[in-house]
């Protein structure tokens, strides 16, 4: 549905995104996981047309993207506004929702209002005198709602308690049980949103580090604990992410195959495998290494 080609970006002379290559395919759920101020949302403004890629492609069903009408039509984009558009914006909830109805030709009002009385939100109340969570559920509702055949998540959920959080992960997969499309979710809240995650890619230093389905990612972060010569000896030639020494204990964090050989060491040598959880292995991967 989406494809980027050798994509580079950058705001005068600092690059912040080089040549970047990936897709996004119809049916699934993405997690874009990166640290401040690596290109989360540059890149997202791209994939939904607000800013024109000057170096490498970006293709919405195989056609440029940018000023294409069917993916303008198909791309919607939802945050957390700042405080001085927030401020300027006196129409009701409900004004919204219905103007959404008149531009966006699958959006679904009643649903919208269901929403609504699902997260307590009052329809009655200006979008100006809304609460940071609340106007994060407005955001929130409007991407559901509009069942967009892209929709993209820009960290939408900051300022949303606990329970809203729940609930508008549970609707997300609901939704995309109802209506399988693309879901782009960029979160620092790795722990909390990993299980809604088809495929997880993270950003660091312009590219994608990692690129995999979300199973295929967790396997391959593993972390091997027991007597510390035996471990060094097992991790040599590895890709060691993290280590960590007590006594005459190691344990050594590794991403990618482990391999037979290794596995079966590890059995004889009674040195324990455990599966890194993926906010660990995002923190491991991206941490900055003296």
């Amino acid at each position: 549905m989406i494809t980027i080609k050798n994509l580079c970006f950058s705001y005068g002379k600092t690059q912040i995104l080089t040549n970047v290559s990936s897709q996004f395919e119809e049916g699934k759920i993405y997690g874009l996981l990166g640290r401040n101020g690596v290109g989360k949302t540059t890149l997202l403004s791209l994939l939904a047309g607000a800013r024109e890629a000057k170096e490498g492609m970006i293709l919405y069903n195989n056609k440029p993207l940018f000023e294409n009408q069917d993916a303008i039509s198909a791309i919607g984009l939802f945050y957390q506004r700042n405080d001085l558009d927030r401020d300027m914006d006196h129409s009701k909830v409900e004004d919204v929702f219905k103007k959404a109805k008149q531009f966006r030709e699958h959006f679904d009002l009643d649903y919208a209002y269901e929403l609504a009385r699902k997260f307590n939100l009052k329809t009655s109340k200006r979008m100006n005198k809304l609460s940071k969570g609340n106007e994060a559920v407005t955001q929130v509702i409007l991407g559901l709602a509009s069942r967009l055949p892209v929709t993209i998540f820009d960290e939408v959920y900051l300022g949303m308690d606990a329970p809203s959080r729940t609930l508008f992960y549970s609707e997300l997969l609901d939704e995309q049980e109802r209506f399988p499309r693309v879901f782009i979710v960029s979160t620092h809240l790795v722990s909390e949103m990993e299980h809604l995650f088809d495929e997880v890619k993270i950003i660091e230093n312009g590219q994608f580090t990692l690129d995999e389905s979300y199973q295929t990612a967790v396997e391959k972060g593993n972390t091997l604990t027991g007597d510390a010569e035996i471990v060094s000896n097992l991790t040599k030639g590895l890709k060691v992410i993290r280590e960590q020494v007590l006594g005459t204990t190691k344990a050594v964090s590794v991403f990618g195959e482990l391999g037979e050989h290794v596995r079966e060491q590890c059995n004889t040598h009674k040195i324990a495998i455990s599966q890194m959880p993926l906010q660990d292995l995002f923190i491991a991967l991206t941490e900055e290494r003296g």
